[in-house]
């Protein structure tokens, strides 16, 4: 086990035009705990694999320094860093049986093959892969391989896991049951451990923190739970959350926001923070789940023409034009609704989130946890 340290760290391409060039990740600082499982994640292009390589040895960081147990090894091999790495591919040798390819690494450090063979068996009976140690890769299903990969990193005993969107190969269910696999692993081994992956309800149950990426810039870290209560900017408000967030331009006045077809009244905290405003135009952010069927009479409430409906058992999904906008509301139980329909929709004032229209940072209630967020304008 190991604390991994990332100072300041940037990973800068060249032009091919002469130019100063671009930076893939910029500033990135982030500083875990022991045995800690850290997610990374954000939409294609945000950097957060050329950060996971660069963790790795494979790609050389442009500034700044990487620390793993308190030693800087930015200048250090990948082989040199006592890390194990589980990539997308799974990149199994197929001409190798299983225990082969799990021990290929010991073997190449000269192990006796006592030691080889016994920490094969004890990361094959952690897996539940005994009965496949004598198979070649090609004889085994999706989930099987991906259990061999982290085999594989298990024998190897490192300070560090990295794994590369490791579960995108898989269907959903697989997927599902894998990341269950892949947390009681991290519980059992205890190892500190980044993942990489682009799918935000996989970063919300599996990971410990999460560093959110937008860009090469870190927008967020924090628990799961204060990215969905706390964001920290529009961006983050958006990304974190299934289904997303429904954004609303609003004018402000007196503790209300208010536009074509809504109008909120905010809670205290948010009062507190507009009184400087005035009449500013803010958005106003409201999660799907946070709505259900109201009425004139609510105080708060959203009115608009239905466009779409999605009956799935548990939760019928409603999509409301509303002005210029468009709101997805998340309600429960099956729903008579139709297209077309004209509905009002209610909200408690306490799960509104507003954000400033230039910055797009979040205004307002902040998280009452120890804060542990790095917001990058």
């Amino acid at each position: 086990m190991a604390i991994v340290e990332l100072k300041n760290v940037a990973k800068r391409y060249a032009s091919q035009q002469g130019s100063s060039g671009s930076n893939a990740v910029d500033n990135f600082n982030l500083v875990t705990r022991d045995g800690e499982f850290v997610v990374l994640v954000g939409p294609s292009g945000c950097g957060k694999s050329t950060t996971m390589r660069m963790i790795a040895g494979l790609e050389r960081n442009t500034e700044g320094e990487i620390l793993i147990g308190g030693r800087d090894v930015s200048q250090v091999p990948p082989k040199e860093r006592d890390i194990a790495m589980v990539f997308q591919s799974y990149a199994l040798y197929p001409h190798m049986s299983v225990a082969d390819n799990m021990g290929f690494s010991l073997k190449l450090k000269k192990r006796p093959a006592a030691e080889i063979k016994a920490k094969i068996e004890e990361a094959a009976q952690t897996l539940g892969i005994e009965p496949l140690l004598d198979r070649k890769p090609r004889e085994l299903s999706g989930g099987q391989r991906q259990r061999v990969a982290l085999g594989r990193a298990i024998v190897r005993d490192p300070q560090v896991f990295l794994m590369d969107e490791p579960l995108s190969n898989l269907d959903a269910k697989l997927r599902v049951d894998m990341r269950a696999e892949i947390v009681k692993l991290h519980k059992r081994l205890k190892v500190t451990t980044f993942y990489v992956t682009h799918d935000q309800v996989e970063a919300m149950t599996m990971g410990e923190r999460i560093v959110v990426m937008k860009d090469g810039r870190i927008q967020q870290i924090d628990t799961p739970i204060n990215l969905y209560e706390f964001p920290a900017n529009r961006f983050v408000a958006g990304f974190i959350g299934n289904p997303s967030m429904n954004f609303l331009r609003a004018k402000h006045a007196e503790g209300v926001v208010s536009g074509d077809g809504y109008r909120l009244a905010l809670d205290d905290a948010h009062r507190s923070s507009m009184a400087s405003r005035g009449a500013a135009d803010v958005w106003v952010g409201i999660r799907p789940e946070h709505l259900r069927l109201g009425d004139a009479t609510d105080t708060n409430r959203i009115e608009g023409k239905v466009e779409v409906v999605e009956t799935l058992g548990a939760v019928t999904m409603v999509q409301l034009s509303v002005g210029e906008h468009f709101v997805s509301a998340q309600l429960p139980g099956h729903r008579k609704v139709e297209i077309d329909d004209t509905l009002t929709l209610a909200c408690d004032s306490d799960k509104l989130h507003l954000f400033d229209t230039d910055s797009e940072l979040a205004i307002g209630r902040e998280s009452a946890s120890q804060p542990s967020t790095a917001v990058e304008a």
